[in-house]
């Protein structure tokens, strides 16, 4: 192997043929995973799973005009990709912010970010992809009285302006 400056493994003795790359069909993935009141979540990549070190990844679904209990995920970050259906994420110490993403839409949650997932479609189950930063997966789910009438919120990226603005 040519040196690029970077520390590689050593080359196992299968040729990477069984650590290398893997396909994890998506019929067999791992319900046995943490869990929120009002989700499915089943792991796809893992630690135990395929030996994954610094990521967790599988899919959540949510069933029509369901929501989850509030929780967060400690010190992870997580990344959400809606698939199918329409999200309406409520965030915040009494989940006082709201926002919706729809197909192709990603949502990034910070560490330690009490939220709550909902189904806003009272007729399609909200199907997305979960990444997270660490390879275990880590639920703490919370006991928090919601805000009545949350404030929607608008994203911004440092880069763009407002609508409008």
């Amino acid at each position: 192997m040519p040196h690029d400056g970077h520390d590689h493994p050593s080359i196992p003795t299968d040729g990477w043929k069984h650590t290398g790359v893997r396909v994890i069909p998506g019929d067999s993935l791992d319900t046995n995973t943490a869990q929120t009141p009002g989700m499915n979540r089943a792991a796809a990549i893992n630690a135990a799973r395929v030996g994954a070190q610094k990521i967790w990844a599988g899919t959540v679904h949510i069933h029509p005009d369901a929501k989850t209990g509030a929780h967060h995920h400690g010190h992870l970050e997580s990344v959400i990709y809606v698939v199918r259906g329409k999200a309406r994420m409520r965030w915040g110490e009494k989940l006082e912010f709201v926002a919706e993403a729809g197909p192709g839409d990603f949502i990034y949650v910070p560490p330690y970010v009490p939220h709550q997932e909902i189904n806003a479609s009272s007729d399609e189950t909200l199907e997305c992809v979960l990444v997270r930063s660490d390879n275990e997966a880590i639920a703490i789910n919370l006991d928090i009285e919601p805000v009545e009438k949350p404030e929607s919120v608008l994203w911004v990226d440092p880069i763009h302006r407002p609508p409008g603005g």
